[in-house]
């Protein structure tokens, strides 16, 4: 089974580190975006909860500015300013 850990990484890896790369300084995660990536199968309040924790935030080094949509929906929208310091 997966874990938020999987799901930080995961995001970490190709939504985060990407927009540094890239020079982003905002970014917006969809959460049905990272389930499907993901391959998931009715994980949608881990990603969403994950998504939306300080711990998240702290490990990508991210400040999260806003989240819209339904509280655990596909179209969950997390929106963070990506930190370069």
């Amino acid at each position: 089974m997966s874990s938020a850990n999987d799901i930080r990484n995961y995001c970490i890896e190709h939504y985060i580190n990407s927009a540094r790369i890239n020079n982003i300084k905002n970014i917006i995660i969809r959460a049905g975006n990272v389930h499907n990536e993901m391959n998931y199968k009715d994980r949608m309040p881990l990603i969403c909860s994950t998504l939306g924790s300080l711990k998240f935030e702290k490990e990508a080094n991210i400040k999260r500015i806003s989240i819209t949509g339904p509280s655990n929906g596909a179209n969950t929208l997390f929106e963070y300013d990506i930190l370069f310091s």
